[in-house]
């Protein structure tokens, strides 16, 4: 059922402009970008492949990834003992839980981040629970692929550690297994290292910015949406699976879980990390937490359990309206895009990229052959790089994230620069890009108040050859 209303709305709006930027990135394989390493834009090569360079047949990765997360929460609730009512209660949570469709509907670094850190836990709580130390080769396989997709795993993994030391059972680290389990996730994320190591480290970079630009804001709003973003109506359930390993002698062996939570989160509090960066390590306390929460609404009386089912539906239904384009695009404008503004990053691609070819059409034909577009962001350059070929558009070039790499245009195209948005007041490219004359607006037919609504468009003259002009354009947030 997961599969086929993911697939039903996977085709509504268009793509988001993160999938636009993969979609590029997968065109050009490589072992790290800018602001991530490869495994998302290897999944859009994939799924675009296979299935047609359509939303659509992208977001085929993000179903399958979100399918596979549901498997692996209910394989998590039989871990803690939970019979197959408590793993179908989990299944059916998780899936329907806001964060979750945000990232099984559409394809982004969180949505093989999600699985992945289901999986570590899934291994490790198994390596606790056993003792087994072989598990250490399948956590080392998980961690290795986590940082193929994403550097924050490593909270993950230090925030398990810490509950461990803390908690044990501490016997898990006196064994070889240990060794043969990092050696593993060293070897698969050796060659994602040393190409950012080779490129100056530009992930850490990006990070820094972010945290130094919205680190204020994350923390701000760090505690409230982490009962917000899984669900408000599974709040219980997660505080619940925080506290049964302290009281229920038969998960004391889970202790270490309860414990990385809020280790993770007070580290992403110092850094002031994205608060949506700890919900996928919400997803195991919530399979440790629904037995206790299934047996007290069994306890109770009918009217806890028809208050408690009104909560879930309303939940249930805001859930929906975040997480899926299930409403006409006008309507997104207002609540909808403040609780979640990427179903709107979704409208008005083809129409902006149509908007470029009119302000294009301003250039004499026999200036087009030297000329240039400059995107101000990835976003704008891969929506005009996958829907400005039939419309006559050349190829895009942007200073921004992995465009930067991809650039600079040939020193031969002295002509005019169509410059699409705008850069930071007082940045060099005030310098290099001189005499700009406006050349037309964007404004897409929904009126949705995306980021892009309203991006004006500029002819420019620029003053320098391209490869010098382009180390002093390049932008990183």
């Amino acid at each position: 059922m997961q599969a086929v209303v993911l697939t039903a709305f996977s085709g509504r709006y268009g793509f988001h402009r993160d999938e636009l930027y993969f979609v590029a990135s997968g065109h050009r394989p490589d072992w790290g970008y800018v602001d991530n390493p490869p495994l998302t834009p290897w999944l859009a090569r994939a799924s675009t492949a296979v299935f047609g360079e359509t939303p659509t047949g992208l977001r085929v990765a993000a179903t399958l990834l979100g399918m596979a997360t549901v498997v692996v929460a209910a394989l998590l609730a039989r871990e803690f003992g939970g019979g197959r009512g408590v793993q179908l209660f989990t299944a059916v949570v998780t899936a329907l839980s806001s964060y979750v469709l945000v990232v099984s509907h559409m394809l982004a670094t969180n949505s093989a981040d999600l699985l992945l850190w289901c999986l570590i836990a899934w291994f490790g709580l198994r390596l606790l629970r056993t003792g087994d130390g072989r598990w250490w080769l399948a956590v080392g396989a998980a961690a290795g692929l986590g940082l193929v997709n994403k550097w924050l795993v490593l909270l993950l993994l230090s925030g398990l550690g810490v509950g461990v030391l803390a908690a044990g059972p501490r016997r898990v680290f006196r064994t070889w297994w240990l060794a043969a389990g990092i050696a593993v996730a060293v070897v698969l994320a050796a060659p994602v290292v040393l190409w950012q190591a080779s490129h100056g480290w530009p992930m850490l970079t990006v990070a820094g910015g972010i945290s130094e630009d919205d680190g204020g804001e994350n923390r701000l709003l760090f505690v409230p949406m982490q009962l917000v973003l899984l669900s408000p109506v599974l709040v219980p359930v997660w505080v619940a699976g925080l506290v049964r390993p302290w009281r229920d002698p038969a998960v004391r062996w889970a202790r270490a879980l309860a414990i990385a939570y809020p280790v993770v989160c007070l580290e992403l509090l110092v850094v002031g990390g994205k608060p949506y960066y700890a919900v996928p390590l919400l997803l195991p306390l919530v399979a440790l937490g629904a037995e206790p929460v299934l047996r007290w609404l069994r306890r109770g009386r009918a009217t806890r359990r028809v208050l408690t089912g009104a909560a879930a539906a309303v939940c249930l239904v805001v859930s929906v309206l975040i997480g899926l384009p299930v409403v006409p695009a006008p309507a997104l404008n207002g609540a909808l895009l403040a609780m979640n503004k990427e179903p709107g990053e979704q409208v008005g691609w083809p129409e902006f990229a149509g908007n470029v070819a009119g302000a294009w059409a301003r250039i004499p034909a026999t200036e087009r052959d030297t000329a240039v577009i400059l995107a101000a962001n990835y976003g704008q350059a891969g929506a005009i790089e996958h829907y400005g070929p039939e419309r006559g558009l050349p190829r895009p070039y942007s200073p921004h994230m992995s465009y930067a790499d991809w650039g600079p245009p040939p020193d031969r195209l002295v002509g005019p620069v169509l410059l699409v948005g705008r850069f930071v007041p007082g940045s060099p490219a005030e310098r290099v890009l001189t005499g700009c004359r406006a050349a037309g607006v964007h404004h897409n037919a929904d009126g949705v108040d995306n980021d892009e609504e309203g991006v004006r468009f500029s002819l420019c003259t620029l003053t320098e050859p391209w490869s010098t002009a382009w180390p002093l354009l390049r932008e990183y947030y």
